[in-house]
């Protein structure tokens, strides 16, 4: 792999892969001349109370999602590695693996918020340059990244289209047997229903 190479590294729950994951990751591919963009399922998600669906499903899942899209590979590293899930962690393997390529991670909002929080996180701000997915709200406005923190990590803000979209919101509709039409592709909502997820015990 040559020096050129510029590798984003898209990692999350997929709890499950949704049309707004989908769009993140166009917006970063049309943005962001990237060679190749990695999606990375956790294995072990150590900052969550509840627990992960299955990574198998989530794993697939996400395959099923993003398979339209070309230059994207499915990572299932973190699945793979044993104990908690340190985004730090993925992306020194790449490092290592690589050693002058140019990592990006790709975040949401909520995520660069809590980034502070995470394992390591400078570790993570030299590793690779951060990119911050913002989009407006209903309203059309968008909330402002905190000074501080993108003060301290540097980051990048990757503009994209609004998308009202969350897995917690699929997963309650899901439960509810409310409609999820437009929140997953056609071929996630098949998966789900034929393995039975999310559905209230």
């Amino acid at each position: 792999m040559s020096a050129a190479e510029r590798i984003g590294v898209f990692g999350g729950a997929f709890d499950p892969p949704h049309t707004g994951h989908l769009a993140l990751a166009r917006a970063a591919l049309a943005q962001l001349d990237l060679t190749q963009l990695r999606i990375v399922p956790t294995g072990h998600a150590w900052h969550k109370a509840r627990a992960l669906t299955d990574a198998a499903h989530r794993l697939e899942m996400c395959r099923l999602l993003f398979a339209p899209l070309a230059d994207v590979l499915v990572d299932d590293s973190e699945i793979r590695r044993e104990g908690p899930s340190y985004t730090v962690d993925t992306l020194a393997a790449l490092r290592a693996q690589r050693p002058q390529t140019q990592l990006m991670l790709l975040l949401g909002q909520d995520q660069a918020a809590g980034l502070a929080q995470w394992h390591r996180p400078e570790e993570i701000a030299r590793l690779a340059i951060i990119w911050v997915a913002v989009r407006p709200d209903a309203t059309g406005q968008v909330a402002p990244l905190d000074p501080d923190l993108r003060t301290r990590f540097s980051f990048h803000t990757l503009p994209m289209a609004a998308q009202a979209v969350s897995s917690t919101d699929i997963r309650e509709r899901i439960s509810r047997r409310y409609s999820t039409q437009a929140l997953l592709t056609e071929p996630v909502a098949r998966y789900i229903a034929d393995h039975h997820l999310y559905l209230t015990p």
